[in-house]
Formats: structure tokens, C-alpha cells, sequence
């Protein structure tokens, strides 16, 4: 039976599945030897947009916005991130997140391999992360907590304890949870405010984005 057919049945498994399939296969990055922490993301990254395109007639939310705010909120949070990075604890050491995230380490200084990884990465991280974390986290799990019947939740409500909770499994999805929670919290305020899911979207695109850029450039591995 087709993948659409069956989210079709379901509001919260068109949303939370697709986040779950691309979080089990993260899972796997690095698990078979350092080059299985690229084709992974390879792997997740086009199963990423297979399960975009299956859920896009499913969640009218899941559609690309731009803002003013969006872009600003954008800008705010890679300044944010970059910027307080030095002053907190990491979940991981930094040697072991750069041994995972580095493909220069792998593939061999600029070689060909490695500038193909690169940009799947930031690929992936700009038009494929976006859409599904922010389906999941602020239409989904932010609703969900207030109310089983999530669709009855106004996008535009702003409700305390899905606002925290949500900002906090946000941020410590990431290696950088700090930084992590203060960005969810920014994205929600964007949905909140906007009543509408695609200027997060954006946000988030922007920043990841420009974050993937900046590691590039600065050889700061360790922000992947």
C-alpha cells in the first residue's frame, strides 16, 4: 500500500511519521564505519524528499512562506547560535562530533567525494530539514501537547507548556541544545505570530543555510 495512502488515514502520523523515519535513519550515521555518517545523510536526505512529496497533498500547513520576520528571525538565530557557542556545555565532545562531520577527514582534503557530501549537506540541511522538523515540532508536537485533537489548536495560540516543552526536545535534538531551545522558541514565535508554518520554514532554511556556509568556510565541523 502506498506511503500517502496509509498517513492518509491519520493527521498526527502525516506529521510525525516522516520526522521519525528521517530521525531513525540519522541514528545510522557513522554507526558502520566513518564513510556510513555520509551516505547516510545521502540516504536521509533523499528519503527525506520522498516523504516531503508523499505528505505535501497531506498537510496544508507544510507550504513555504517569506516575511520580513522570517528573515530577520533567520539572521537572529545563526547569530545567536554562533555567537554563544563558546559559553556552554555540548551534549558530545567536539572531536567526535567533527569526526563525524568533517568529510575532509574521510574522503581526503577537497576531493571530489568530499565537495559531494558537502553540498548534499547543505542541501539537505536548507530544503529538506526545514519542512520536516517544522511540521513536527510546531504544527504537531507544540498542538499535540495542548490537545489530543491537535488540529483544533490555532497555529496563532500561544499556550505555556507546549511552548516550553516543545522549545526544550527542539533543542536537545541538537549537540548545541542551548542554542537549540532558544531557536525553537524563535520558530514558534514565528508561527505564532504569523499563523502560518512557511515563515519558520524559511527561518529555519535561512539559518541552516548560512550556518552550512559559515562552517564551510571557517572549518567549523563541529556545528554539523
Amino acid at each position: 500500500m502506498p506511503l500517502r495512502k496509509i498517513l492518509s488515514r491519520s493527521p498526527a502520523a502525516s506529521r510525525a511519521v516522516p520526522f521519525i523515519i528521517f530521525v531513525l535513519l540519522t541514528a545510522g550515521q557513522g554507526q558502520f564505519g566513518p564513510a556510513s555518517a555520509y551516505w547516510f545523510y545521502l540516504a536521509k536526505t533523499a528519503a527525506g524528499l520522498w516523504l516531503i512529496a508523499e505528505t505535501w497533498p497531506l498537510v496544508p500547513e507544510m507550504r513555504w512562506a517569506f516575511s520580513w520576520e522570517a528573515l530577520v528571525a533567520g539572521l537572529a538565530v545563526l547569530a545567536m547560535w554562533i555567537g554563544i557557542d563558546p559559553y556552554y556545555p555540548k551534549l558530545a565532545l567536539s572531536k567526535t562530533v567533527e569526526a563525524n562531520s568533517n568529510p575532509n577527514l574521510v574522503f581526503g582534503e577537497h576531493s571530489p567525494l568530499s565537495w559531494f557530501f558537502i553540498v548534499v549537506h547543505l542541501f539537505g540541511m536548507t530544503v529538506v530539514v526545514p519542512p520536516l522538523e517544522e511540521v513536527f515540532y510546531r504544527s504537531f508536537l507544540y498542538r499535540f501537547i495542548a490537545r489530543p485533537n491537535f488540529l483544533e489548536v490555532p497555529l496563532s495560540q500561544f499556550l505555556p507548556l507546549p511552548f516550553v516543552a516543545t522549545a526544550l526536545v527542539f533543542g536537545f535534538e541538537h549537540n548545541q541544545w542551548l542554542a537549540g531551545i532558544l531557536c525553537g522558541m524563535a520558530y514558534q514565535w514565528l508561527v505564532l505570530r504569523k499563523n502560518r508554518l512557511g515563515d519558520a520554514m524559511t527561518a529555519h532554511a535561512i539559518t541552516n543555510l548560512l550556518l552550512g556556509i559559515y562552517i564551510v568556510w571557517r572549518g567549523e565541523w563541529k556545528f554539523w
